[in-house]
């Protein structure tokens, strides 16, 4: 390994582009950060706090011989964030135990021989309300539309727009405040992936191209605020909100999702375990 194989990217204002070895790098973290998934699908239930989830996920990344991107990123200390009904996301794992009916996103991004696999899906603890698997149906349709839109030539307004046309035929509001981002070697990095656009607008598609998709909507108003901790992102009519996010490649012919369930279980408030 030379010199130069030990310098870490930093962000520079372009999107990269990825060789084969990228794709390689990101099918790895992608899987195994899609396994840590998986393995919560049955451990969501009423009862369970949202820090024991976080310290299943940690016990899993370390176990699997990788790292937490989270845990140490601007003073965070946890392995996962844990978003609660309202949340909009950067829920901060504690002593809450989860209630029947609640519905949670769970966000995870593990460093898997330096390259980053984020991901995130919806749960519900029990049954959720039917307003509430309606909202994160919609949600999963809204993801799977941004990420039909990828392929080159496309723009990176053409995902924004295929997510807002999902969200307002079903009268559901997109949140405007976050979005998805670059990723590979590095956590965050350009582009901005923004969930409601204007089709043909943004940078060109590439391949070679590495970013997360990971719409969130909400019931009622896309309005967001920030609690005193200064990470939690709760929806401010409180009403309740979803999310779900695939970290994604650009192919010579259309788009590798990285970070796909190997059990299936791409939608695990629908999974009956």
């Amino acid at each position: 390994m030379s010199d130069a194989d030990l310098i870490m990217p930093v962000r520079n204002g372009e999107i990269r582009i990825h060789d084969e070895a990228g794709f390689e790098g990101m099918r790895k973290a992608g899987r195994l950060v899609a396994e840590c998934l998986d393995m919560l699908v049955p451990e969501v239930k009423p009862g369970v706090t949202t820090a024991h989830l976080d310290d299943l996920i940690r016990e899993f990344v370390y176990d699997h011989g990788a790292q937490s991107a989270t845990i140490g990123y601007r003073g965070y200390r946890h392995a996962s964030c844990v978003s609660l009904n309202h949340v909009i996301c950067h829920g901060i794992p504690g002593d809450r135990p989860l209630k029947d009916g609640d519905i949670a996103n769970i966000d995870v991004t593990v460093i898997v021989d330096g390259w980053h696999g984020d991901h995130s899906r919806m749960y519900s603890a029990g049954t959720p309300k039917r307003k509430a698997e309606r909202l994160m149906d919609v949600t999963y349709e809204s993801l799977m539309a941004g990420i039909a839109a990828v392929k080159p030539g496309n723009r990176f307004g053409d995902i924004g727009a295929a997510i807002s046309e999902v969200a307002a035929k079903n009268r559901l509001s997109v949140v405007e405040d976050f979005c998805g981002h670059g990723l590979g070697q590095l956590f965050h990095d350009e582009p901005n992936v923004v969930h409601s656009a204007r089709a043909g607008t943004g940078p060109e598609l590439k391949p070679g191209m590495f970013f997360t998709i990971e719409p969130m909507l909400n019931i009622g108003r896309k309005d967001a605020a920030i609690l005193p901790d200064g990470w939690t992102a709760v929806t401010r009519d409180r009403q309740l909100s979803a999310q779900f996010e695939h970290s994604v490649g650009v192919t010579e012919d259309g788009v590798e999702i990285f970070t796909t369930s190997p059990k299936g279980w791409h939608t695990p408030h629908t999974v009956d375990i």
